[in-house]
């Protein structure tokens, strides 16, 4: 029996588009661009030959259109991995709901999703200006703890190592971090040999949960010193941003392909940082586009 989905689990719109994203399941594309600006949805867009659609609620912006032959949409996400929770969820449904009659497609339309963000760097050899993929991903989040089959997806053997050598225990810096795979055949064709292939904190917040500490001291002082120091079979902790673990973790359980490639705009180990990195990323954003 197929699965329905009622209207309180399943928002749709008066005009047939999605709650949050205001999409509809006419304008998705198989191969998908995420960033979290919006501001930088019309970047990934200026290079099309043509728009299909352009659409925004929020801090949801949405344009389909074609590269190259290759239909593409680039939608933004905002900031965090509650944010990917509700894009990631929408983006399934649209392309495997039925939203006339609100029940589950027979088959699975696996799609292709690149996420292209900004991060910070934290070894010598991620100075700013360094494109990082996540190869794995450790999430701050909590987030994929709330999906069954969490444990069928995740790396549990360096779960339990980061913790150990993290030395956290009860209610410090919990929730408990998770460690998830990228698509392993979308990095080699979108990282190729000229990125640098690493493990990524997706962290629950730009301050504290990066180790930052402004008027209010952190729970973890030597947080930052321990992850740099951090290494399992041969996989050292390369950089922080706060999306990529939700990210390939819904992904892993709908069946659809994800990664995440950030330009490093600030290096937390020798502090120093980039804020004109707008002008740059341009560059990254070509690169995706060429290999999606």
């Amino acid at each position: 029996m197929k699965k329905y989905f009622a209207s309180s689990e399943l928002i749709i719109n008066e005009d047939g588009s999605v709650f949050h994203l205001h999409v509809k399941p006419e304008w998705l594309a198989d191969k998908i661009i995420l960033v979290g600006d919006p501001g930088r949805v019309a970047l990934v867009a200026s290079h099309f030959e043509n728009k299909e659609c352009e659409v925004e609620s929020r801090e949801f912006k949405t344009i389909t259109g074609t590269y190259q032959r290759k239909r593409i949409t680039v939608v933004s996400t905002g900031i965090g991995c509650d944010n990917i929770d509700i894009v990631m969820n929408e983006l399934d449904a649209l392309a495997n709901i039925d939203f006339e009659t609100r029940q589950e497609k027979p088959c699975l339309r696996s799609l292709e999703l690149v996420r292209i963000g900004t991060c910070g760097g934290l070894q010598p050899y991620t100075p700013v200006g360094t494109f990082v993929c996540s190869e794995k991903s450790i999430g701050f989040d909590g987030l994929l703890n709330f999906y069954a089959g969490r444990n069928s997806v995740c790396d549990l053997p360096m779960e339990r190592a980061f913790l150990n050598h993290m030395g956290w225990s009860g209610n410090t810096c919990a929730p408990a971090p998770y460690v998830i795979d990228a698509n392993a055949e979308l990095i080699d064709r979108i990282a190729q040999d000229d990125m640098v292939r690493g493990v990524t904190i997706a962290a629950g917040g730009f301050f504290g949960p990066q180790g930052r500490e402004l008027r209010v001291p952190l729970a973890d002082p030597h947080q930052n010193e321990k992850i740099e120091k951090f290494e399992y079979n041969g996989y050292r902790i390369t950089n922080f941003e706060m999306e990529s673990s939700a990210l390939a973790g819904l992904s892993h359980l709908m069946g659809h392909k994800a990664m995440t490639v950030c330009m490093v705009i600030a290096n937390r180990l020798i502090k120093e940082a980039n804020t004109g990195y707008k002008n740059t990323i341009d560059t990254l954003i070509k690169t995706v586009l060429e290999r999606i």
